[in-house]
């Protein structure tokens, strides 16, 4: 499964700079509102360096990351639910989407106007949820009609459903977002089946300039209150600076990294608090074509984690071969691994573990 977020924010907060950078895109945001007019697609690379670890017992041709895809979406503009500025089409390009990157202004500069005057990180969120909770109740009023009709034919499954359309309705009627409801798991788990924009998880991403590296500002510390307060994650980046990062070679990128106090580019916190958010975990597949990540959902069984791969490995899987990573630098080879022991056999029932190393035993 590839991981897929949109990047949201007003015109004119970095957002096209950034996705450039992730990318490693070379063209320029232009300084106006609707400067991106169709969502980009850009699938990067999720860093992880227990690739290059591997690697160096088990040589491949090929080495495969997991990846993210990320899609840079028209800045949104008050009103956008009423069809303001791009309207559903903005909004429809985020349904799509797995997690909302919500980029947020958090620096001032005279020659980037602010589409609002100001930059106000607060208002500026406020604009955005309040956008997307207004599109969520056209949406569950639509389906509360439709469970209206049949809840009405005594269908027991529709009752169920009009108590929790009606519970969500509510909530979003007092314009809060989906996600901050206390639902169950069961519940939980029919809503993200509607598609409503709010209860997709949400990324803070502050850009900042570049003076607030790498701890940020006073903007972009009341954003990271509002995102513990929400359970969501945050990010401190600074769109120029990933601009720079993204046009030197990987072996030169250190000494501007540490020049700001950083340890990483932002793809690498981004992708990681994604994968937080949205309860994600890796796996690989190690061999010499090729040593490749793979995107699980943690709690994924052994026949789901073989299922990611092809779909007939999950409906013919006998059993796994797995060991560690841990396993293969202690004895350095899968037949040292096997001589010690450390070889497992797992069955159906196997829960995967992040950073597994597993081949998959299928009859079709």
């Amino acid at each position: 499964m590839a991981l897929s977020v949109g990047i949201v924010g007003l015109p004119n907060v970095g957002k096209s700079t950034v996705f450039n950078a992730l990318t490693a895109g070379k063209a320029e945001a232009a300084n106006y509102p609707f400067c991106t007019i169709d969502p980009n697609v850009g699938v990067v690379p999720v860093p992880d360096e227990r690739l290059a670890r591997i690697t160096k017992w088990i040589p491949p041709q090929k080495i495969i990351p997991a990846i993210v895809e990320i899609v840079d979406i028209a800045g949104l503009v008050k009103g956008a639910s009423q069809g303001e500025g791009l309207g559903n089409k903005f909004l429809a390009n985020i349904r799509e989407t797995q997690a909302i990157l919500m980029m947020v202004r958090c620096f001032d500069d005279p020659n980037v106007i602010h589409v609002a005057g100001s930059v106000d990180p607060m208002r500026d969120i406020d604009i955005i949820d309040l956008e997307l909770a207004l599109s969520d109740v056209e949406s569950s009023e639509r389906r509360l009609k439709k469970a209206s009709g049949l809840a009405k034919t005594g269908n027991k499954e529709a009752k169920i459903e009009l108590a929790l359309v009606e519970k969500v309705n509510a909530h979003l009627s007092a314009g809060k977002a989906v996600r901050s409801l206390e639902m169950t798991d069961d519940e939980r788990k029919t809503v993200s089946t509607w598609g409503l924009l709010t209860a997709k998880p949400v990324l803070y991403c502050c850009n900042v300039g570049e003076g607030d590296l790498p701890d940020g500002n006073a903007w972009s510390n009341l954003v990271k209150d509002r995102a513990k307060s929400e359970g969501a994650g945050v990010v401190i980046l600074c769109g120029k600076v990933e601009a720079e990062l993204a046009e030197l070679p990987d072996a030169d990128r250190g000494e501007l990294l540490s020049s700001y106090g950083l340890k990483e580019p932002a793809l690498a916190s981004l992708a990681r608090e994604c994968y937080r958010l949205l309860g994600l975990q890796s796996y690989f597949t190690a061999g010499e074509k090729e040593v490749r990540a793979w995107t699980v959902k943690k709690g994924a069984t052994g026949p789901q984690a073989a299922g990611v791969i092809h779909t007939d490995f999950e409906k013919g899987y006998i059993r796994a071969q797995v060991y560690s990573l841990a396993d293969l630098e202690a004895h350095h080879t899968e037949a040292g691994i096997k001589a010690a022991g450390k070889m497992r056999m797992e069955g159906k029932d196997y829960v995967v573990q992040d950073g597994d190393i597993m081949h998959f035993l299928f009859n079709v």
